[in-house]
């Protein structure tokens, strides 16, 4: 009559704290995509953008081509009702830029999207789609630990918060 299991409760899943590549391995990641084809140049902007601007992966494959101010080196981040603007560096721009002007076109294949990134198809890219293209250049520039976009993202706030940047900045421009 009584349920002996009403005041159990489940064991805590224990969470890996996230890694953070160190500025070497980051720096060894963005070189990997060097070259220029539209791919290329697609996969270093977003690399660039992710580690520049520390946004969640689910955060860059929806970002639409109004949400980018290349003048002004920033980006807007819609999340739930929340915007954030968060700025970016020469080195994103100029990722950004190379993609615009040379790769995006081919890759829309005479279509049009209202998103920044697509994936070969001209359809919107998945965070699946970004998982392995990070895998990819990961294994490329030999980076032993377990890499994931969330790893970007960590590097990103380690490395601000080494360089003296203001936690609470830093936390802003995460969203937390």
């Amino acid at each position: 009559k009584q349920n002996i299991a009403e005041d159990l409760k489940a064991p805590r899943v224990e969470r890996k704290a996230p890694t953070a590549l160190s500025e070497e391995e980051t720096m060894r990641l963005l070189e990997q995509a060097a070259g220029d084809s539209p791919k290329e140049l697609r996969d270093r902007a977003m690399l660039e953008l992710l580690y520049a601007t520390g946004i969640q992966v689910s955060e860059l494959v929806t970002l639409k081509l109004s949400d980018i101010n290349l003048q002004m080196e920033y980006l807007v981040c819609t999340d739930n009702s929340r915007e954030r603007i968060i700025p970016f560096g020469a080195m994103a721009k100029q990722a950004l830029e190379a993609y615009l002007k040379q790769g995006r076109a081919p890759l829309l294949s005479g279509g049009d999207s209202v998103y920044l990134f697509t994936n070969c198809s001209g359809q919107v890219m998945s965070r699946q789609g970004f998982w392995k293209i990070i895998k990819y250049y990961g294994d490329k520039a030999e980076i032993k630990s377990d890499i994931t976009p969330h790893s970007l993202r960590h590097s990103f706030a380690a490395h601000l918060l080494k360089s003296g940047a203001d936690a609470h900045a830093v936390q802003t421009m995460l969203g937390h």
